[in-house]
């Protein structure tokens, strides 16, 4: 394909976004909801691009050696993603799921790189742009396997995904309440998450089967090749020994692992990196070194204490039902140390629920109830259907107002889970804590 020489002409350096240098880049031209990204080509190339794709016809004729006509950029983008890893006969392992899915490929990623020249998703491009771009970070002679971490917030992204990235193995982290308005219930997303499995059935691929996940395994049933874990009797199980402050766990060898990571719903996380390493041939000791060596930085159950006193489980990434219930399970069994006082949380909202929003907010209040937790604090219009009396809660429609009051109710030397949508970005309440 014609295009396929541009892109080789510029050394695989891909763009998007023309506010940035483009030094030999190849600059696609990619239009959003308010503006077209043809008007922005001619600001590329005088940033540097080697050359653009865009949808205006008369531009690209006014100088074919520097325009590529394309009536949609962005099919152009993934059409040249697929052509490009078809010239990679290596191993690429899909991971997609409704919690986990981003700290599970930098896990596993961490356990391969112990073995092999390792391609991943840089931090969580997993949607229609991100996927392709990060098939186009192929390079012969420099990767020797591809984690391809894949998002979707309805049915028919992982298949389009998998048509372009082609996986020969995929990992589905777990299936839950997520994105439950775009995939229009929790049988949507199922079928949605579960199109990786499809794919794998279709082309003989291999499947890793979290079998704690009934769903997980009623999806992976026609895939050929599965591999299970982490329960005893699974192709590569993994104990759970302790979950705070940090998840400790022993392989199947015997092994034990002190991982960086707190809350038993990270378990999985870790026994999925560990399983597909052991599949791979990482040895047993560097599947160990690698995962004990990961230290979250990216508001993804990461621990941070503060300079009040208090220990916090920042876990302000994103929220859902299912990873939102499993965290404040999790932080409710963590050790007390004065008490249920020293139990604090501040939830925010959880988005993308559409018709089931007001009931699934009402159902964290009732699981709050039932937890041994000394203070909540929520945040946001739909947290208002979580508040419950029978706790010592305190509600603010929004965060400005919640911080004023945890200006003046700094809580001191205790416990703090911070958790919500990424929309809400509580990670900015850290500072008062």
């Amino acid at each position: 394909m014609l295009l396929y020489s541009h892109f080789l002409a510029a050394q695989g350096q891909v763009s998007t976004d023309s506010r940035q240098p483009q030094p030999d880049t190849l600059f696609f031209a990619l239009n959003g909801p308010s503006f077209r990204g043809a008007a922005f080509a001619p600001q590329a190339l005088a940033k540097g691009a080697r050359h653009a794709v865009v949808d205006d016809e008369a531009l690209a004729a006014t100088d074919p050696t520097r325009y590529t006509y394309a009536p949609d950029p962005l099919l152009a983008l993934q059409q040249l993603a697929r052509h490009h890893r078809q010239q990679f006969n290596i191993p690429v392992l899909a991971v997609t799921g409704s919690n986990g899915k981003t700290t599970t490929k930098e896990l596993l990623t961490a356990v391969l790189a112990k073995r092999f020249r390792v391609l991943a998703t840089i931090g969580n491009l997993n949607n229609h742009i991100g996927v392709p771009l990060t098939l186009l970070r192929l390079r012969t002679g420099e990767h020797e396997l591809a984690v391809v971490e894949m998002g979707a917030n309805h049915r028919g992204e992982i298949a389009a995904y998998c048509e372009w990235a082609e996986p020969t193995h995929g990992l589905i982290t777990n299936i839950g309440k997520a994105h439950l308005e775009g995939f229009g219930g929790a049988e949507g997303i199922a079928l949605g998450k579960g199109e990786l499995f499809d794919y794998l059935t279709r082309t003989g691929g291999t499947a890793f089967v979290n079998t704690l996940d009934y769903k997980v395994v009623e999806r992976a049933v026609h895939v050929p090749q599965r591999l299970s874990y982490p329960q005893p009797g699974d192709t590569y199980p993994a104990t759970l020994l302790a979950a705070d402050p940090a998840v400790a766990l022993r392989l199947a060898d015997g092994t034990e692992v002190a991982a960086q990571l707190t809350g038993d719903y990270n378990f999985l996380n870790l026994a999925a990196a560990a399983a597909v390493g052991q599949h791979f041939g990482v040895p047993t000791t560097n599947i160990a070194a690698a995962l004990a060596a990961y230290n979250p930085q990216n508001n993804r159950s990461q621990l941070v204490r503060t300079a009040r006193g208090n220990e916090l489980v920042l876990d302000a990434y994103n929220a859902n039902p299912s990873s939102m219930a499993a965290a404040l399970r999790s932080f409710a069994q963590r050790p007390a140390t004065s008490g249920n006082q020293d139990k604090v949380v501040i939830l925010g909202d959880m988005f993308e629920l559409g018709s089931e929003s007001q009931r699934e907010h009402a159902e964290l209040g009732h699981l709050l109830a039932d937890l041994p937790i000394g203070l909540v604090v929520l945040i946001g219009e739909e947290m208002r259907n979580a508040h419950a009396t029978n706790i010592n809660t305190h509600y603010f429609p929004t965060k400005a107002e919640a911080a004023e009051w945890l200006r003046q109710h700094t809580p001191q030397g205790q416990q703090v889970l911070v958790k919500g949508s990424r929309g809400m970005a509580l990670e900015t309440l850290v500072e008062l804590l």
